[in-house]
């Protein structure tokens, strides 16, 4: 990964915080409002969440698990992918009881809290972690591109499947997907470091 990524981890924090502090401004409430009138309903979208619950990804981490134990033994990878999605996803359930914003108020709406999003948070380790440790010792550049930008269109989808179903705000989602940014690239440092000694 170049210097760009990591710098960009920098600016997915400071947008996380600016949202984090601005949550009761007119302009954060502007950008929910037309999120949600714009996606509302589209059942196209509303699929995606599926891709972003928790046994779902559940399955896929132990998947990804044994891939690693398998392939070789790779236990730095599996300590990675253990910091990204599950210290990730233990990560957001302190953010969301820290921060205690309410959901969109709709029927049958679920009791947790609602700020950053999980599905957009976990959603995006999941999926940047599997990539980044399947395309790590790659040499086709035509497959990491591909790679992650399918990681990527899969990340916003999930994300958005949540606005679409009035599960979250658009600010929510957008924290989420920053704050989870952050947390992989931080687990990056971290493997990177670990393969060095």
């Amino acid at each position: 990964m170049t210097k760009f990524f990591y710098f960009l981890a920098i600016v997915t924090a400071v947008i996380f915080f600016i949202l984090d502090f601005s949550l009761n401004s007119t302009w954060v409430t502007s950008l929910d409002i037309k999120a949600s009138t714009l996606l509302k309903g589209n059942s196209f979208i509303e699929f995606f969440h599926y891709f972003g619950e928790t046994k779902f990804i559940l399955i896929v981490a132990v998947c990804l698990l044994v891939w690693l134990w398998i392939r070789n033994h790779n236990y730095r990878g599996m300590m990675f992918a253990l910091l990204t999605i599950a210290g990730g996803n233990v990560f957001n359930q302190i953010l969301k009881e820290w921060i205690r914003r309410p959901r969109p108020v709709i029927p049958h709406q679920l009791s947790s809290f609602s700020f950053p999003s999980g599905h957009a948070m976990v959603g995006i380790l999941y999926l940047f972690t599997i990539t980044f440790l399947v395309t790590e010792h790659s040499s086709s550049k035509t497959m990491k591109l591909f790679a992650w930008l399918f990681a990527t269109i899969m990340t916003a989808l999930i994300g958005l499947s949540r606005i679409a179903g009035s599960h979250h705000f658009a600010s929510d989602v957008i924290a989420g997907w920053s704050i989870g940014y952050t947390w992989f690239i931080l687990c990056v440092i971290w493997y990177k470091h670990r393969k060095k000694l």
